[in-house]
C-alpha cells in the first residue's frame, strides 16, 4: 500500500533561503553546557523532543532505538557515581594511570574536562539513548536491525534540535564503557547505550569555553560537485 507525499508548505525561493537560514541561526547558538541548574523542566517538552527524536529515517524503518528518560534524583545520582568511576580510570589520577591515551587527553584540555560530572545528577533531566541492535518495528527482539548507529545518530540530532527550540541548554556525554547504562536502566542485553543527552536550564554563570565557540567554515565542510 502507498500513501501520497505529505504537504509541505508552498513557498517562494526566498522564502525557502529564509527559512533555512533561521534555521541556521538558531540552532547555531546551540552550545553544549556543564553547568546545570536544578529548576525543573516540565516532562511533556521531553516527550515531545523524544517524540521528534522517533521521526527520524531509519534502516528498513525498524527505528532501532529506545531513550530512557531519568528525573529520578536517586537513579541520576546512582548514574553520577557510576559514571564518575569509569571517568577517573578514564582520566587516571596519582594511583592509576589514565586508560585514556596521551593525545585523546590533550584533545580534551582546551574544553575543561575531568572526571567531575554533578550535571548528571543536577541537571533534571537525563535522557539515555540506546541502539537496538535487533528487535525490528515490531520490537521482537530477534528481527536483524540495520545502519543501527547511523539511525541513532539522526534520532539524536533531532532530538537535541527540539530541546534547544524549547529553550533548554543540552549536553552530550559519553562515559567509558557504557554498559551500566543498561542494568540501571532495566534496558535487554540487545541495546547499547550510544550517549546519556543531558537538559535543563543553564546554571546562573555558566560559561562556554573558547574552543567550543570554534567551528570550521562552510568552505572546510562542503564541497559542490
Amino acid at each position: 500500500m502507498e500513501r501520497p507525499y505529505p504537504a509541505l508548505p508552498i513557498l517562494t525561493e526566498s522564502e525557502r533561503i529564509a527559512q533555512a537560514s533561521h534555521a541556521f541561526e538558531r540552532l547555531a547558538t546551540r552550545r553544549s553546557c556543564r553547568a546545570f541548574a536544578d529548576a525543573p523542566v516540565p516532562r511533556e517538552i521531553i516527550e515531545y523532543a523524544i517524540r521528534a527524536a522517533g521521526t527520524a529515517p531509519s534502516g528498513a524503518n525498524h527505528q532501532p532505538w529506545h531513550f530512557a528518560a531519568i528525573s529520578s534524583l536517586e537513579t541520576k545520582r546512582t548514574i553520577r557515581h557510576t559514571a564518575e568511576a569509569e571517568e577517573r580510570r578514564f582520566y587516571g589520577d596519582d594511583m592509576t594511570a589514565a586508560k585514556a591515551s596521551d593525545e585523546w587527553l590533550s584533545a580534551l584540555d582546551p574544553l575543561g574536562t575531568d572526571a567531575s560530572k554533578p550535571f548528571l545528577e543536577t541537571a533534571p533531566w537525563l535522557i539515555v539513548c540506546f541502539a537496538q541492535r535487533k528487535g525490528g518495528i515490531d520490537e521482537d527482539g530477534t528481527t536483524q536491525n540495520y545502519y543501527v548507529n547511523e539511525s541513532v545518530g539522526i534520532a539524536c540530532g533531532l532530538l537535541l534540535a527540539t530541546l534547544h527550540e524549547a529553550g533548554l541548554a543540552t549536553l552530550t556525554h559519553t562515559p567509558s564503557p557504557m554498559g551500566f547504562l543498561r542494568e540501571i536502566c532495566g534496558r535487554p542485553d540487545t541495546e547499547k547505550p550510544l550517549m546519556i543527552i543531558v537538559a535543563g536550564h543553564a546554571a546562573k554563570g555558566a560559561t562556554v569555553p573558547d574552543h567550543a565557540m570554534r567551528k570550521k567554515p562552510l568552505e572546510r565542510i562542503a564541497s559542490w560537485l
